[in-house]
Formats: structure tokens, sequence, C-alpha cells
């Protein structure tokens, strides 16, 4: 609207500028910006501080003189961020009206049924003689009654005005403050066309950089993520990619190479799109390439489709180059790209074709503040997986499903894709209906694909990340958290997490069947923990008491054990003393030293029966202290049943 300022912040070090901009020569307003994404809800920031020493301002000029002139605010980035904090916990708390608004219509309706009682008693008593004072006393019960309805009717009128107007302001402030943190894509590439100039002439190339979307907006922490994947795509494209003018010319291709940037919005997430017309990637050669550096065998490397044969280019340390130069990263694969893509929770896929060039797209979230998720139900409880990571959701029927080598599958578009069991993942109660078909959500990742059978989908929703408390440590398989509009609190899954958890249980043949009851068969046994860094002595101890009926898990070393115990519960935990990163004596320290662990039985096993260890491990607090030669005979049986009985 005219006369309206409009506002564009730009960061510098920690401090975000803001330019004012007029469109008419009229006083001074306060900015307002299109809303163009949620704000992220943070736990209760600290009031703002309001001394102005910290957060220099820019010289402000009288109206006459600043006329259709921008105004310059620098504000410091993280008391942007505690605002944007402020605004989200504005919003949650706006929300709390609804529920108390549906309850208080509850009320109504029993104060209703209440006076339709009175009504029917009155004309039950109607030939019935009662005093003067009775007859009093009910008809006043019934002024009161009908009074308060009235009252109460007034009062719930104003509470839900009262509440579309609060929920009104905090979704504004909500979209407002997450606007703050929105630059165009442009402030991000603005030194790549210097780079593609000053490259292509070291190279003794000739090649032009064409951006699109140069006024997509970004969120500013993506934006600076991205800078370093960017610089990389760009010297890999101009060093293998673009062809020198001589060869150019021989295959008919202008003189003057061509890269193209584009940033665009894509079903609530941010597409990079970068695509150059040089030589493209010989597949074949790629090929000979992965099985030469001994990645896959010969066979295997006949069957990769050419999709699956561009993903190679994302490991660490591959490159289609014999030789390593300065301008495509020194060697350096685009493992740099896939890596800081995933950390943001986004994915990067490559197409080439061989003679007329390759293209990469990075998808990302808008923001690192909010999340695009499928909301979940699993074990009765509600999980959120990143879009940006899902292939596919579907509802499969049990009749699809398959067996290979004792495992789950179905097939999809010609790939066989395993199966497995969100409750057994997340260690949750399975339903006990059974729908006649399965909720499944296909994840893909670097080798292949899996599907994920939850209990029902709930929706796709918008949600302000919430970093977990860092005195929780690692969460077993979870990122983050959120509140969902109703308050209720919700974990963010960890994709790679959950990977590394499937791949455990097909390693160690614990993958169970999706329509099977995952806790009905091990939530009642006693659960171990076996922390030793001998996989040898951690096999056996594993098999000694799974043969005893215990539910076993298993850690490489002090620090794996110690997370273990923090995200899960154990009924005992066994654990060697000389471990690197933590030893033994340190993990029974710790755990002695918590109050929410330190009735957990711990038993010492070491090879070496030496009465120094035995002393100290005692006197940290372990509850057993045994020698790994007694491995063979029942005493670690003996020794487990006299700590928690039995394993059932």
């Amino acid at each position: 609207m005219a006369g309206e300022p409009r506002s564009r912040a730009r960061r510098t070090g920690g401090v975000v500028t803001w330019h004012l901009v007029r469109t008419e020569n009229k006083p001074a307003g306060k900015p307002v910006e299109k809303p163009t994404q949620q704000a992220p809800l943070r736990a209760a920031a600290p009031p703002v501080e309001r001394d102005h020493d910290k957060a220099a301002a820019g010289p402000l000029q009288k109206d006459g003189a600043s006329a259709g002139k921008d105004r310059m605010l620098r504000i410091n980035a993280s008391r942007l961020d505690r605002l944007m904090g402020l605004a989200g916990e504005t919003l949650v708390e706006s929300r709390w009206l609804t529920p108390f608004a549906t309850s208080m219509n509850r009320v109504k309706r029993r104060q209703g049924e209440l006076i339709a009682a009175l009504d029917n008693l009155r004309e039950s008593l109607s030939g019935v003689t009662v005093s003067d004072y009775a007859a009093s006393l009910f008809k006043d019960v019934e002024h009161k009654a009908n009074e308060c309805r009235s009252m109460l009717s007034e009062r719930m009128t104003d509470l839900e005005q009262f509440d579309r107007r609060t929920s009104n302001i905090a979704n504004n402030l909500h979209h407002e403050a997450i606007a703050s943190r929105m630059r165009p894509f442009s402030d991000g590439v603005q030194g790549l066309q210097r780079l593609v100039r000053d490259l292509a002439r070291q190279l003794g190339k000739k090649a032009k950089l064409d951006i699109h979307g140069a006024n997509t907006q970004v969120d500013r922490d993506v934006l600076e993520k991205i800078k370093a994947p960017l610089d990389h795509m760009i010297r890999n494209a101009l060093d293998h990619g673009i062809d020198t003018a001589e060869e150019r010319a021989l295959l008919g291709k202008p003189e003057v190479g061509s890269i193209r940037l584009e940033a665009f919005h894509n079903a609530g997430m941010l597409s990079i799109v970068m695509a150059d017309d040089g030589r493209g990637v010989d597949l074949d050669r790629l090929r000979d390439k992965i099985v030469a550096k001994g990645l896959v065998n010969q066979e295997m490397a006949g069957h990769l489709s050419d999709s699956e044969l561009l993903e190679f280019l994302f490991l660490p340390s591959f490159s289609t180059r014999d030789s390593v130069t300065d301008m495509s990263g020194r060697g350096v694969g685009m493992d740099v790209v896939h890596d800081t893509v995933k950390e943001m929770g986004g994915m990067v896929r490559a197409t080439s074709v061989l003679g007329k060039g390759m293209r990469i797209q990075m998808q990302l979230p808008l923001t690192l503040s909010v999340l695009r998720a499928l909301l979940v139900k699993i074990g009765g409880e509600s999980y959120a997986f990143p879009l940006a990571r899902i292939d596919r959701i579907l509802k499969l029927p049990r009749s699809s499903i398959e067996m290979l080598e004792n495992q789950q599958y179905f097939t999809l578009q010609g790939d066989h894709i395993g199966l497995v069991s969100g409750c057994q993942v997340f260690g949750k109660r399975a339903p006990e209906k059974k729908p006649k078909e399965l909720p499944v959500i296909v994840v893909a990742d670097r080798n292949g694909r899996f599907g994920l059978v939850v209990d029902e989908f709930i929706g796709e929703r918008e949600l302000a990340v919430q970093v977990l408390d860092s005195r929780l440590g690692k969460v077993k398989d979870v990122s983050a958290a959120a509140l969902l509009e109703d308050g209720a609190p919700t974990l963010i899954a960890d994709i790679d997490d959950v990977v590394r958890s499937i791949d455990k249980l097909v390693n160690e043949a614990q993958l169970r069947k999706v329509d099977s009851d995952y806790t009905t068969t091990t939530a009642s046994r006693k659960r171990i923990l076996v922390v030793d860094d001998s996989i040898t002595v951690r096999e056996v101890e594993r098999n000694l008491l799974k043969a005893c009926g215990y539910d076993v898990e298993v850690a490489v070393d002090g620090m794996d054990g110690w997370n273990a115990v923090r995200s899960g519960m154990f009924n005992l935990v066994i654990t060697d003393i000389d471990m690197p990163r933590m030893d033994g004596i340190s993990l029974v320290t710790k755990m002695k030293g918590d109050d929410k662990y330190k009735a957990v039985p711990v038993m010492i096993v070491s090879y070496k029966d030496r009465e120094e260890d035995r002393r100290r491990g005692l006197s940290a607090g372990a509850d057993y202290y045994l020698t790994k030669g007694s491995f063979h005979d029942e005493t670690l049986r003996e020794a487990v049943i006299d700590l928690i009985g039995e394993a059932l």
C-alpha cells in the first residue's frame, strides 16, 4: 500500500542491518512486512535489554532530508532471536484460549441442562401443595439460574471475540518475526559472479553465471550455511564441467559456457538448482571408478541406475579426476555439499547427460527454525518426520507384504523396499488394532530406501523447532522437539539416527515382523546393557544373556554406554574397565552420581583380576565384580539373577 514503509534486513557479523524504504514522501511509520513464514517457538527468552549502548543505531535524518531515502537500523542478531522467541511463546499462549473456550461451552450446556431440570421439577410439583416459603425459594433458584445463563452467554461471546483477536495479533506477530529473518537470495550470492570470472580466466575458459530468483526470500541462517556449498559447486562446474572454447567449438556449443543458478520456493521448501552446459559425467567411467575403489563389485555396479551412480559423487574424497587441483576443492569431493545440506535437514540430487551438462538440485527448509514435517502416531505418541527426508508415504495392503531372506519387504517401482516397525525402532507398544492397510513412510538415504510402518498419519504441520535440553545428551532417534497447536509436545525424528538403529537391528538379526507386538515380547523381559570395546567379548556376553531370555543391547565404550543409559531404560549394566573415551569406572561414577540412574545395578567384568580394580569399582558404586574367565560356566548367569532376577 502506498505510503507504508517496506523493510529489508541484512546481516553483517552478529548485527542485522535494517533498511526502511519509503514508497512516498510521508512521515516515518512503523515497518510492516508481508508475512512469508511462521516464526519459531522457543523457550521463554529473557526480557529484551533496553540500553542502547550494545545495539548501535544508524543516523536518523530529519523527514525533509530523509524523504525517499533508506533509513538504516542496526540490531544485534541475538536480540532479534530473543524477539522471535517471545513471538513464538505469544503464539503458543494464545492458543490455550481455544480449549478454555471449549470447556466453557460445556459448562454452558450443563447450565442449560440444569434449567431444563428445574422446569421439569416445577411441572412435576404443579399438583403438589407447597408452602409459600418453599415456592419463593424455588422461584429464586430459577431466577438465579436464568440470570447465570444470560451472564455466561454474554461472557462467552466476549471470550470468543477476545480469542479471535488475540489469535490474529499473535499470528501477525509470529509472521512478522519470521519475516525479519528472511533475506533475498541475492544477498548470499553476491560474490559468485566475480568468482566465475576469475576462475574462468585462470582456467583459460569462457563462462558466465546467470542467477534467477534473486529476490527469493531465504532464512538468513540458511543463506549463511549454503555459501560454502555454492562456492564449491561453482568451482566444480568450472573445473570439471565447462569445456574450453576450442572444445565447445568442435561440439557446436556457444563459445561462452553457461552456469545457471536458480532459487525458488516449491511445496514449502527452498529449491536451489545449479546447471551447466559442460561435459556432463561419463557414467561408464564413473562406474569403473567405483569398482576400482572397491566400493561395489563389478556385478553390482552393472545393475546400478544412473541416479544411483551419481550418488557416489557425494562420498567423501571421491572424485572423477585422477589429479587434484586447487580450483575445485583440492580433491575434496561433493561430500562438502551433501553433508552441509543434510545437516540442515535437506537433500541433494544430481542428474547428468554426457556432453550436455550436469544439474544439481538442493532442497532445503525455508528456515531452520520452522520445520515442515509429517506428523504421525507411533505407539500412541506423536512423532514428526521432516518432509525433506521423506521419499513418499503410502497405505500398504497386507497382501502386498512379501518375505525375502527372513525380512519383510514390498515392491515399489521395481525396487524391493524393506519394512521396519516404527514401534520396534522407537521402543513403543504396538497397537492392538491391526488395520488392513499399513501406513508406511518411505525414507531414502545414500544406501537405499526403507519403509517405516507407523500407527497412523496425522497430517502435515509447520513446527517451530525447539532444541532439546543439553542435559539430556543425545536422545536416540530424536533430533529436537516442537509444540503442537494445542500446546502438546511432539518429538522430531532424527532420520540418520533412525537409519543407524535399523542397520543395527538388521546386523544383529533382531528385526521383527511389522505386524508383531514388539513390546509384548520384549518390554516384559528385563533389559541389560553390555558395555565393552571388544566385539568378541560383547558378542559372547550378549549371546550368553540372550540364551537366558534377557533383552540385551551393546555399547562399544563408556561414552557410548553413558549415552545408551540416558536414552533407554535398563535393569542392569555390565561394563568392562579399560575402554577408550570413557572407562568403566568413570561410567559407574557417572551413573551412581545421577539420581535418575543410581538405582540401576552395575556389574563390572574384567579380564584382569586385580584387587586394585576391584576396590576402585566397588568404591565407585558397582554392585558386582566378575572376571571374564567366568563366562564359560554358570557364574555370569547366577550373578545376573542374583542382581535382577530371572529374565521374565
